[in-house]
């Protein structure tokens, strides 16, 4: 069987003030051409569907369209779990609809999914907490999925039923694995995990994490996972949360880490993303093929030393979103961004840096309180943020005064 593997589709995510939907849009569309194109047998993904608990309607109709159309009419099964982003209960309202469809919505680590058959051949044999037997509709041996979607720490120690707060996470999923593969995971199925968890491998180093998924590690979160705490009998692990591909181990399994699809944060700057194809047959090595992307936007920085360097580069990449660092011995004038912002339309942050120099004849000067607020404010603006400020910001500067004046 071939398995399509792909999470952290943030649904809804914009960048500041800057829409992805369209670029979403156009790489799900991809996703699905993808599946179509190597016939894929089943689709996981691995958390993260949405960016918020309370997604947008534009993100959630995109969603269930996309799936929709993943599923090629039920042939093809999507299981899809929460990450730390999602609703637990969202994510699992129109899992009865769902189902008809060919689509399995997993929002808690403790979910069972009730068995059912369609007409295409798709079947749930056998379900139990965080496992699911499924056949599919063109293979003749059974995908075992144990499934363990995101919960902070507490939640997920009352899923697995531990009364011993001190207990490590991480011992209790995998006594928890270990029992699953034991009773249901023999050689004569393809058997698999997907998560949506923070793995690492013991004494590595730990991978980078987007900022706004640092809370996985923190007060709330739930500890990492070594790959060590995977028992033997798998033949792959499916995981979202990192936004990065990345392998984190090969023992006992390849323990892959999907990333998004797109580059969501400049912390992800020009990085290539992707789909993994997974291969199975039972009692094998899973034989696993990275499909790369090309949807949706570069994301890139750039440090100018001077306004022209700017804008010379900024017309050389004008296709991708850019974060720009701007040197130079004066702040950035009104003129200089109006300029900056006509050579390029999707500049999402331009950052002034003043050299020391300047900045030492700036703090020479002396405030002169003769000016009038508007002089003064914009003095300060320019002090405080490095530009001055726009005539929006003036405008209502304006109408407080009016307002203090009456």
């Amino acid at each position: 069987m071939r398995i399509l593997h792909t999470s952290d589709w943030h649904l809804g995510k914009r960048l500041d003030d800057f829409s992805r939907l369209p670029e979403q849009v156009e790489v799900l569309d991809e996703i699905i051409h993808i599946a179509n194109e190597h016939n894929v047998d089943a689709v996981l993904i691995a958390g993260d569907l949405f960016d918020t608990f309370n997604p947008s309607t534009e993100a959630v109709e995109l969603f269930y369209r996309s799936l929709k159309k993943l599923t090629n009419d039920g042939k093809r099964p999507v299981i899809a779990i929460a990450g730390n982003h999602d609703s637990p209960d969202r994510i699992e309202s129109p899992d009865p609809l769902a189902r008809e469809c060919g689509i399995i919505f997993v929002g808690y680590p403790n979910t069972v999914v009730p068995p059912f058959r369609l007409d295409s051949g798709f079947e749930v044999l056998h379900a139990s907490e965080g496992f699911l037997e499924v056949r599919l509709p063109r293979c003749n041996v059974p995908l075992r999925i144990l499934h363990t979607s995101y919960a902070n720490e507490f939640r997920m120690k009352t899923f697995l039923g531990s009364e011993n707060n001190e207990q490590e996470l991480r011992m209790l999923l995998a006594n928890r694995w270990q029992e699953q593969v034991l009773q249901y995971c023999d050689a004569n199925g393809c058997n698999l995990l997907v998560s949506h968890l923070f793995f690492i491998k013991e004494g590595a180093d730990i991978p980078d994490e987007p900022d706004d998924e640092k809370p996985i590690l923190h007060v709330g979160g739930a500890q990492a996972i070594y790959s060590g705490n995977v028992p033997n009998g798998l033949q792959y692990v499916a995981l979202g949360h990192l936004h990065r591909k990345q392998t984190i181990d090969v023992q006992p399994c390849p323990i892959i880490y999907s990333g998004s699809p797109l580059s969501y944060s400049f912390a992800e700057t020009n990085q290539q993303k992707y789909v993994m194809l997974i291969d199975l047959e039972p009692g094998q090595e899973a034989a696993i093929t990275e499909i790369p992307l090309s949807k949706g936007r570069r994301l890139l920085r750039y440090r100018a030393e001077g306004v022209d360097k700017a804008v010379e580069w900024l017309a050389a990449n004008k296709d991708a979103l850019v974060e720009v660092t701007l040197v130079s011995d004066t702040y950035i004038t009104a003129q200089e961004r109006k300029l900056l912002n006509e050579v390029h339309p999707n500049i999402i942050n331009i950052y002034p840096e003043v050299t020391i120099a300047a900045q030492n004849r700036k703090d020479e000067g002396q405030v002169d309180l003769t000016k009038n607020p508007e002089a003064l404010f914009r003095d300060y603006f320019m002090h405080a943020k490095g530009q001055e400020p726009s005539e929006s910001l003036m405008m209502l500067f304006r109408e407080i005064l009016a307002e203090e004046e009456e």
